[in-house]
């Protein structure tokens, strides 16, 4: 046995077999491989060639691409309101709470709760008996201290005619004409006695000093009420007329001013807390003398007829202030302005069905309406929607309008598909 030989039963272990050796590959040819790769690529563009060749053909779309379509309004020549909205509290033009000017005890009311009251209408009674008593012993000392005087003007003058011949001093003269005017003195505080009892009577019976709505009761029939009762017996609020306080800018003062000292009569509308409902129309009555220096505004009051108690006092409304209208104006719809680099500006269509950017001067609005001071002229288009693809100088079609392409060709059937050779 060669040494080969045994190297080969050493290596291999009892009970497992010696593994063969894997014959060696021949590599393949570098040319067959390329062929290889150009049939393949030559396949996948037939394959492509032939799905476009037999795919159907759709129906081309109308329209040019890249022509936006747009809506357009004309520029009018109309009248626009100069207004003033701002944030106002109804406010009544006389509260009043009643209370009784003496002391007593209630003997009637005469009012309900919520009752619409005139001026002079009985509002409560205080029991007067007390005060008529008063009145009876002003009177009684006024008739006694009449009498006194009536006597000492008799002894007065018979002292002058006495004085004459001397037959009496001076002084006892004197004396008598001091106390004529001390009895005169002590008519007049008893007549003023009388007087005061009379009123308090008067004061028994209170009455509504101003036309308006009583609030809810304060005390009941039987307190015992004084003039120092802080709460009083009831609280009367006028409605009608009525006022609305509202305030605006100190910048939106001197137009105000101007108008209110040519005699103008400056229209104010009342619309409810959404500012839809249209609750009365009055007129400007007055404004403040002076601005608030923390928020820089002014107050106003405007005065309602509120003859159907459509105003209630302390409700929050919408106040609407007319100062001035603008004749003959140029109008666009708010949705025709635009902002950007060159600042306020409208988008005009011109003749072509091109749009120029035009830069325009805002006055005042009303509502959805804007008044423009320079830039258009009434009867020029301008776009009020479809501006967000628009710019200075391009192509535009009217949304709605008939289209500027020629008609489509009507569209091919669609090839069989045939099967690849």
């Amino acid at each position: 046995m060669d040494d080969r030989t045994k190297t080969e039963r050493m290596e291999a272990w009892p009970g497992q077999r010696a593994k063969p050796k894997a014959p060696a590959r021949k590599a393949p040819p570098r040319r067959g491989r390329s062929v290889l790769g150009v049939l393949l690529i030559l396949l996948a563009i037939a394959g492509v060639a032939w799905w476009v060749h037999t795919r159907p053909e759709t129906q081309p779309q109308r329209g040019r691409p890249g022509l936006p379509p747009v809506a357009v309004a004309p520029v009018q020549s109309g009248d626009i309101d100069i207004k003033i909205n701002a944030l106002g509290t109804v406010t009544s033009l006389a509260t009043v709470t009643i209370r009784s000017q003496i002391s007593g005890q209630i003997v009637r009311i005469a009012f309900t709760e919520g009752q619409i009251v005139n001026k002079g209408d009985l509002i409560a009674e205080i029991d007067s008996r007390p005060y008529q008593l008063a009145l009876a012993q002003a009177e009684g000392a006024l008739k006694r201290d009449q009498a006194l005087l009536q006597a000492a003007q008799l002894d007065l003058e018979r002292y002058e005619n006495l004085s004459k011949t001397n037959a009496i001093p001076r002084q006892q003269l004197d004396t008598q004409r001091a106390l004529v005017l001390q009895d005169q003195g002590l008519v007049i505080a008893d007549q003023a006695q009388i007087d005061t009892a009379k009123l308090n009577i008067a004061y028994c019976h209170i009455v509504a000093p101003v036309s308006g709505r009583v609030g809810l009761r304060q005390v009941d029939q039987g307190n015992y009420v004084t003039p120092g009762d802080a709460n009083g017996i009831v609280v009367i609020t006028q409605l009608s007329p009525i006022s609305v306080v509202f305030t605006t800018a100190e910048d939106n003062l001197p137009p105000i001013f101007k108008r209110v000292q040519s005699g103008a009569q400056l229209p104010v509308t009342a619309y409810d807390r959404s500012g839809k409902t249209r609750l009365a129309a009055g007129l400007l009555l007055t404004f403040d003398n002076q601005i608030d220096p923390t928020t820089g505004t002014v107050k106003l009051r405007a005065q309602f007829d509120n003859s159907d108690g459509a105003l209630f006092p302390n409700q929050f409304v919408n106040a609407e202030l007319l100062v001035d209208t603008l004749r003959d104006t140029p109008v666009v719809p708010s949705s025709a302005i635009q902002r950007g680099a060159p600042g306020t500006f409208v988008y005009v269509v011109n003749p072509d069905s091109t749009v120029s950017v035009r830069p325009v001067q805002l006055g005042p609005v009303d509502g959805d309406r804007v008044a423009l001071k320079s830039g258009v002229k009434p009867g020029d288009q301008v776009v009020t929607d479809g501006t967000d693809k628009l710019r200075d100088g391009i192509k535009i079609k009217l949304r709605g309008g008939a289209s500027d392409d020629p008609a489509p060709a009507p569209a091919a059937a669609p090839r069989s598909r045939r099967k690849a050779p």
